[in-house]
């Protein structure tokens, strides 16, 4: 009676092997960009308080003249660096600090005042090297 082979051979384990470090060498880059474009998210969440102050004033003048007099950016959290001008141009900071983004990353908040009443944001990178961390809504 013969005996029957069990078990894989080397060849077949060196192959499942290659496979997982190539797998691990694409992954892992994507995963990292994913991580930044999630903490550059937290710089616009933390924008928002802004958004609304310079909506609220634009409203109540019908312009954007003085929508951002007197807000000024408090360095917390993700954020390493911003202001807001008297317009209402919002510009947010992440830094490469393990603390901050992990990446040099510049986020513009640009409102927009339409004949009609309402109020738009126009959202961009500070660089287009960075645009790749940028969430979906800045993206356009």
């Amino acid at each position: 009676m013969k005996q029957l082979q069990q078990g894989f051979t080397l060849i077949e384990l060196m192959i499942v092997v290659a496979i997982i470090g190539i797998l691990a060498a694409v992954a892992l880059p994507a995963y990292q960009d994913y991580t930044v474009r999630a903490k550059v998210s937290e710089l616009i969440l933390q924008a928002s308080g802004f958004k609304t102050t310079i909506a609220e004033k634009a409203q109540t003048d019908a312009a954007l003249g003085a929508a951002g007099v007197g807000l000024t950016v408090c360095y917390s959290g993700k954020v390493t660096g911003g202001s807001v001008s008297d317009g209402g141009i919002i510009m947010i900071q992440g830094s490469t600090a393990a603390t901050s983004v992990g990446k040099d990353v510049s986020v513009t908040l640009t409102p927009t005042f339409q004949a009609d009443g309402k109020l738009t944001w126009a959202c961009s990178a500070g660089d287009t090297a960075t645009f790749k961390y940028m969430p979906a809504e800045c993206r356009h």
